[in-house]
């Protein structure tokens, strides 16, 4: 699995550069916002603004305090240094990505939600691929492993969907998200598990 999500991120991020930095595909960026933004409803416009408030930073951390909590109680003290570094870690790339990039955010019009900071990348779409990835690595041995991943899978391209339907991102911005924390987590996992492995030793 560690392979092919590092190939997943590296392509994604890579479709995100050429979206954010080639001209030509610049306007299908904004289109992908228009045509959603001409599509809205009062039931979907509720459902990506509850989205919102919990796919951001508070709700986040507060849902990840209660993981590593649980954890604490089966003694799965690795697992929670894993979790522990992979969050913290997704959280200062994503803001130093945006200082940095300081790409704007689409026209304000589009907002369906409030926003903070820069658009590129997504916070949400990379908190919530960071969780999934999480939570495949950690239950990577479990049986209803398939279900757990098909269900992280599916969080992570509603919340994806999410943004760029409330104006707050561009798809550039959401894949940009995803790709990151495949690439940071799926590497993370790799160092700490060459760690246990010489320490076994």
């Amino acid at each position: 699995m560690p392979k092919q999500l590092l190939f997943l991120g590296g392509l994604l991020l890579l479709i995100s550069i050429i979206l954010l930095k080639i001209p030509a595909f610049k306007a299908s960026d904004l289109g992908a916002v228009q045509w959603m933004f001409a599509h809205r409803s009062h039931s979907l416009n509720s459902i990506a603004i509850g989205l919102s408030i919990i796919g951001g930073m508070p709700f986040v951390l507060f849902m990840t305090t209660l993981w590593c909590l649980t954890l604490a109680w089966y003694k799965k003290y690795i697992n929670i240094v894993f979790i522990s570094i992979g969050i913290i870690g997704s959280i200062v790339l994503t803001w130093a990505l945006k200082y940095f990039i300081s790409r704007p955010r689409p026209p304000e019009m589009y907002f369906l939600v409030q926003t903070y900071g820069d658009s590129f990348p997504s916070g949400h779409s990379l908190y919530a691929a960071t969780l999934g990835c999480l939570a495949m690595y950690v239950y990577l041995q479990y049986t209803h492993h398939k279900l757990i991943c098909l269900a992280m899978s599916l969080w992570m391209i509603v919340m994806g969907i999410s943004r760029v339907y409330a104006g707050a991102h561009y798809p550039s911005d959401v894949l940009s998200g995803w790709s990151i924390s495949f690439i940071w987590i799926t590497l993370l996992y790799l160092a700490m598990s060459k760690y246990q492995s010489a320490n076994k030793k």
